[in-house]
């Protein structure tokens, strides 16, 4: 049976979408819990995903290896994978890292639009690539099974960060930005870099990230997808949709603004309409993925290689990635081939 895993997700969460995931046979998501929170304050976000684990067990579980995406396949659930956009949840303590990957965090950026104490986020003039502090974040990062993910990095510390790790990275939701030219969408250059070294790329539905914003045509993405897999190489593809159903205007406010300026950093939306943009008509909530695959065959993929994007390969990156050791968990990843 074919797996459907979406790279990420940030949304506000309930039962409804719990059970739209499952309507639209999702078996796992990478969700962010944690922007720019301290450690603390991500350790309470992780207290209220028990709590939803806890309320609907028969909807998801939290997933902490590859074998959780099968397990909740066999059982009609969904797998949740956590996830951090910011190294704000590390604050300044590298020996935080592993403890978050004990609480179940798989995924981490090291950068959120802005510089961080690890790398360039892609909104600076100035990308001066990994500093002496992120180099050895991704070393640990490495050594326990905590994902480098550089969705919102500059080019160069995305190519440093490439370069450095030991293991696959992730740009778990962007796309390319010959197609798109927005600051997070990522050249040509950084997506060869990334199919080479084993890495993943999910492209993303946020409308700020498609040509065209919400009137782009599902056509044009999904020919987009093919060619990129062309690019890449077919297994280094997946879907991140970057859906953010339900949240009020005031939640991207916080995801772009923080605590670091006193005024409303508007991104890459426009001053006039600073909220969270409108969806695209072919793809509004997790129901929608079969909409997707639809346009990939569509575009030229075939149903093996449909699957592959639309799932097939995030299981496999998870169960190479995830663990302690490199290459952990390979009875999963050879199912997943």
């Amino acid at each position: 049976m074919s797996v459907l895993i979406d790279g990420l997700q940030y949304a506000n969460w309930s039962e409804k979408i719990f059970r739209q995931m499952r309507a639209g046979g999702v078996d796992a998501v990478h969700v962010t819990i944690t922007y720019h929170e301290t450690f603390r304050e991500t350790v309470l976000q992780i207290e209220r995903w028990n709590r939803w684990f806890e309320q609907y067990p028969d909807l998801i579980f939290q997933g902490r290896t590859a074998a959780d995406v099968t397990r909740a396949q066999e059982t009609g659930r969904t797998a949740i994978f956590f996830g951090a956009q910011n190294p704000s949840c590390m604050e300044d303590d590298i020996g935080l890292i592993e403890i978050l990957h004990t609480l179940g965090l798989r995924f981490m950026q090291l950068t959120y639009n802005n510089q961080s104490l690890l790398a360039t986020g892609c909104y600076e003039d100035d990308d001066t690539g990994l500093t002496r502090m992120g180099r050895e974040v991704v070393t640990e990062m490495n050594r326990v099974g905590l994902v480098v993910d550089m969705s919102h990095s500059g080019e160069r510390s995305t190519l440093e960060a490439i370069e450095h790790s030991t293991r696959p990275i992730a740009i778990t939701h962007a796309n390319p930005a010959r197609w798109h030219p927005a600051l997070r969408n990522k050249s040509d250059t950084v997506l060869k870099a990334l199919g080479e070294t084993g890495g993943m790329l999910g492209f993303s539905v946020y409308p700020h990230h498609l040509k065209g914003g919400s009137a782009c045509n599902l056509q044009d993405f999904c020919d987009m997808v093919a060619r990129t897999a062309d690019l890449m190489g077919s297994g280094h593809v997946g879907i991140g949709t970057d859906l953010c159903q339900d949240h009020p205007d005031s939640i991207v406010e916080w995801m772009r603004t923080g605590r670091w300026t006193k005024r409303i950093d508007y991104g890459e939306g426009s001053a006039a309409a600073p909220g969270f943009p409108e969806m695209p008509g072919w793809f509004a909530d997790n129901r929608d993925f079969g909409t997707i695959r639809a346009g990939l065959c569509a575009a030229g993929m075939s149903d093996a290689e449909a699957g592959a994007v639309m799932g097939g390969n995030w299981l496999r990156f998870f169960a190479k990635s995830f663990g302690a050791a490199q290459g952990s968990d390979d009875t999963v990843a050879r199912a997943a081939e």
